[in-house]
């Protein structure tokens, strides 16, 4: 019992030493504000807050399409890594991605440990006109959203606290060396020559990559194994979901222009252009294949096109987007199709999607970039500079493979010292209740009884509250919904 006591406690006890170690931490003055530039600083802090708002965006996203067992927990899963990664960034994320190069493969982590010199140092050398903490909280958001991308292919079967671990350990052996290799001057992919404007690597490719190593590790869900039919939970939750990503995915592009520029609008430009491409694309598609045009399948495509266009958008023409949001969506719908006819559970289809799309767009970049838009990039091979496209495919190998690689260790790690799945109860009963006591009701009905008395009916899902009416009605009872 003092075992599991102690292992209950242990991360609360762990969050308290380091926030009793970061009172130790020597306060030093602020930068100067008189030698940023007002517009580059007011446009990257509304940047930085939009894309922190995609990470309750992919909760609403995921949270709609899971099974309305699994609605909360999946939710959670992708929210809580604003705390884990917020506070792993401030002690040493940052450091092993934007600190000094060892190497040219991670930032030394005594750099700035616990943040330190951050507030009063030089700005970012890449982004002179804003201050240097400011380029931190937006990167920030990067390195928070990236795991909660995982978070699709596992659901409804990992354990919450084999997810904490998780986490923690991707975010320092696998996006932090990622970030480093393509963001950093000195990093190894930077001075290569490849080009990942947004994260089409940093993030999508390995999200993607970890997302089919832990359905890999974690292996099928009951259901998936005895082939029940997946039905989302709430549509509407994926349509708002969508709603909030596309919006967020402003401040993830056009955002890292680092400035309030030309470059800035023209990321802004190729983004929403190749949503709306991938969008039409996806549902046309599955037109031709025979199905109806339907709200997740275009909203799955936008996002699609969203994750295409990331690496390139500030690199390419607003027109070659089209075609970028366009292919990257047939693409992953045909990985989706094939991935169906598999044994592969990957629940949400991240890896298909983000996966293959950032590894699409990793590779368009290569083939339509232009230095007429962004004179620190390259001409691409359709301009007749074959020699970038294999950059980019080269970069492209190496972060699939390594990011694969390194997250089928951890979670084998992870599962050697805690459990990864739930038990097969827990899965039954879903993981809303089994992980966090807490249950997803869709609706409720105020029913009027015969003697005027009123009883409220929980609905779990609206085909169990048509049943409930149903069966009332015959009873004589009055019903009006809630």
């Amino acid at each position: 019992m003092n075992k599991l006591k102690l292992k209950a406690a242990l991360p609360f006890l762990i969050l308290a030493a380091i926030a009793i170690a970061a009172t130790f931490v020597k306060a030093l003055p602020n930068f100067d504000d008189g030698k940023y530039n007002g517009a580059d600083t007011a446009w990257i802090l509304v940047a930085t807050a939009l894309v922190f708002l995609m990470t309750p965006g992919l909760a609403f996203f995921y949270g709609g399409m899971v099974n309305r067992k699994n609605v909360l927990s999946t939710m959670m899963k992708s929210v809580v890594a604003a705390g884990l990664v917020g506070v792993l960034w401030i002690i040493v994320g940052y450091s092993l991605s934007f600190g000094t190069s060892i190497k040219g493969i991670i930032g030394n982590p005594a750099t700035h440990l616990f943040y330190k010199g951050v507030a009063s140092g030089e700005p970012w050398s890449l982004a002179p006109s804003i201050p240097k903490p400011l380029f931190s909280m937006f990167q920030l958001m990067f390195a928070i959203i990236t795991p909660g991308l995982v978070v699709g292919a596992i659901a409804e079967r990992m354990r919450f606290q084999a997810y904490v671990i998780f986490t923690i350990l991707f975010s320092l052996l696998v996006y932090a060396p990622l970030a480093h290799w393509s963001w950093h001057p000195d990093g190894f992919l930077f001075k290569m020559g490849a080009l990942d404007f947004a994260g089409g690597t940093v993030v999508h490719i390995s999200a993607g990559c970890a997302a089919l190593a832990g359905a890999l590790v974690l292996k099928r869900r009951k259901s998936h194994i005895h082939g029940h039919a997946h039905e989302p939970a709430n549509i509407p939750y994926v349509l708002i979901g969508t709603g909030l990503l596309w919006f967020g995915w402003f401040g993830f592009n056009a955002g890292s222009a680092l400035g309030a520029n030309a470059l800035a609008v023209s990321a802004f430009s190729t983004t929403n252009t190749a949503a709306a491409a991938a969008g039409l694309s996806w549902m046309f598609f599955d037109v031709l294949r025979g199905k109806k045009p339907s709200v997740v399948g275009f909203c799955v495509g936008a996002v699609v096109g969203l994750v295409a266009i990331t690496p390139g958008a500030g690199f390419v023409a607003i027109p070659q987007s089209i075609f970028i949001g366009f292919i990257a969506s047939v693409i992953s719908n045909i990985a989706v199709q094939i991935k169906s006819r598999s044994s592969l559970d990957d629940t949400l289809d991240v890896f298909p999607c983000h996966g293959i799309g950032g590894m699409v767009g990793m590779l368009l970049t290569g083939v339509f970039a232009t230095k007429a838009v962004n004179a620190a990039g390259s001409d691409g091979w359709a301009l007749g500079n074959f020699a970038f496209f294999l950059t980019q495919a080269k970069a492209m190998v190496i972060a699939v493979a390594y990011s694969f690689t390194v997250s089928f260790i951890i979670f084998k790690f992870i599962n050697f010292i805690v459990p990864l799945r739930v038990s097969d109860e827990d899965e039954e009963a879903g993981l809303d209740a089994s992980q966090h006591d807490e249950k997803y009701v869709q609706g409720t009905l105020l029913v009027t009884n015969r003697d005027g008395s009123n009883t409220l009916i929980e609905s779990e899902s609206f085909a169990e509250e048509a049943e409930q009416v149903r069966l009332r009605q015959s009873n004589g009872v009055e019903k009006q919904r809630v």
